[in-house]
């Protein structure tokens, strides 16, 4: 009786044991990349902010050569071309052309970046 459930008979295909053991790898290779793909997200986003702050800096310097002694805010930003990406929020901490400070941060992302009037770029 045992004789008959081992034959295979002529059959060809996987047992469930190699199936499982497939199975297995699949899942330690997903739980391998999710996490690594999720730090390639924030990295993205990060990014994003960065970009973003360099713009609304070259944006604030364009309307400072058209409003020599100006103080720039975030509807003169806009004014002068500065687009901002989705989820990314730039704030003007300081106005003046010589004290310009900038801040940029994405709603996903985990870095805040800071421009200075010197267009240096601070995370």
């Amino acid at each position: 009786m045992i004789s008959y459930f081992t034959k295979k008979r002529g059959k060809k295909g996987f047992t469930l044991i190699e199936l499982m053991i497939v199975v297995a790898i699949i899942a330690i290779l997903a739980a391998i990349a999710i996490p690594q793909f999720q730090a390639y997200r924030v990295r993205g986003y990060n990014t994003a902010a960065r970009a973003d702050v360099k713009n609304a800096f070259t944006a604030a310097q364009a309307y400072f050569s058209d409003h020599p002694g100006a103080t720039i805010t975030s509807t003169e930003l806009s004014s002068g071309g500065y687009v901002a990406s989705s989820n990314v929020t730039v704030t003007v901490a300081n106005g003046t052309m010589a004290g310009l400070s900038l801040t940029s941060y994405h709603s996903q992302g985990d870095k805040t970046y800071t421009i200075n009037a010197a267009g240096t770029i601070s995370p």
